[in-house]
């Protein structure tokens, strides 16, 4: 028994080059934020900015959070867990969403969120 919390992006005909940039854009900043290796007790605020670099690099980018604790029981949305500059440090144990997207207005939208498990990661 839990919670989850995932959203994936679809597509119904062909994707104009500008949207096959920003999904790819999207989709590379949720793997740069899943595989990051950082030190323990680290700030989620200090770690967000992985998953907007990709996007950042073509001058774009989103206007909401980049992910939120997930709770227990229907707590979705759980605080103090996440990517903002007033949530608790990441350690092991704690899961979060990482859903980076972009938005253009009254055209089309993206968001690929996945839920993560902060673990300890084996180092040199």
């Amino acid at each position: 028994d839990g919670t989850t919390d995932i959203t994936r992006t679809v597509h119904w005909g062909v994707p104009t080059p500008l949207q096959k940039e920003a999904y790819t854009r999207v989709l590379m900043g949720n793997i740069d934020l899943s595989r990051l290796v950082f030190p323990p007790n680290t700030a989620g605020g200090a770690v967000e900015s992985f998953a907007r670099r990709a996007l950042w690099d073509v001058g774009l980018n989103y206007g909401h959070g980049t992910g939120h604790g997930i709770g227990n029981f229907l707590s979705v949305h759980e605080w103090p867990v996440g990517f903002q500059s007033n949530n608790v440090p990441l350690t092991a144990g704690m899961f979060t969403s990482i859903e980076p997207g972009y938005y253009r207005d009254g055209e089309f939208g993206i968001r690929i969120e996945d839920v993560a498990l902060v673990v300890e990661a084996q180092t040199e």
